[in-house]
């Protein structure tokens, strides 16, 4: 959990920046610009983001960010654009899917590295439906965000899942030391 909690009405400021944006690139084909200092100074920091959309609970797109980098107003507006239309899962959105999609906002902590002793040790550490996971193999990485423990809720099944994603073995953390860091989310939705 973010120590710092936004208001209800900051996150309801995101979420519907969030949807605008979108909006305004089916419209413009680009990002319309904002003024920051309009905006709270909790939305003026720096922050790091994840933008999900589903239609009807199916996964539509998700893109964010783990180091926070820039203005989390903008953060959430470039996440927005970049899950709408560049998540390679995924088509880009029609613009007749609009109407049907619900945003989804996870602010992140900043990622903190995990030591852990072999396989067994770090099934012990991470926390399912806490902790966010990032694995790191050389120059592989991947992460989770806290909701897909709901949907993978064996720790076994997460890191296999995980080390899928970064395109290796699914059991490559069992045998191999992986660098581990895990990192916290304050998660809102439409």
């Amino acid at each position: 959990m973010v120590d710092d909690q936004l208001s209800s009405e900051e996150r309801s400021i995101l979420l519907k920046l969030a949807r605008q944006t979108i909006e305004d690139y089916f419209k413009f084909g680009k990002k319309q610009p904002i003024k920051i200092d309009e905006y709270s100074e909790s939305l003026q920091r720096n922050g790091a983001t994840f933008v999900t959309l589903t239609i009807h609970g199916e996964l539509r797109g998700c893109v964010g960010a783990l180091e926070a980098y820039q203005p989390l107003v903008e953060d959430v507006r470039d996440h927005a654009i970049a899950a709408a239309f560049d998540d390679y899962r995924f088509p880009p959105l029609h613009y007749e899917e609009l109407k049907d999609i619900e945003i989804e906002i996870s602010r992140l902590t900043a990622p903190q590295p995990l030591t852990y002793t072999d396989a067994a040790d770090l099934i012990k550490k991470i926390r399912p439906n806490i902790d966010g996971v990032i694995l790191r193999d050389g120059y592989r990485k991947a992460t989770f965000l806290p909701q897909v423990w709901e949907k993978l809720p064996d720790g076994e099944i997460f890191l296999s899942h995980l080390c899928q994603k970064m395109g290796a073995d699914p059991n490559l953390w069992r045998y191999k030391k992986l660098e581990v860091f895990t990192y916290q989310v304050e998660m809102f939705h439409e």
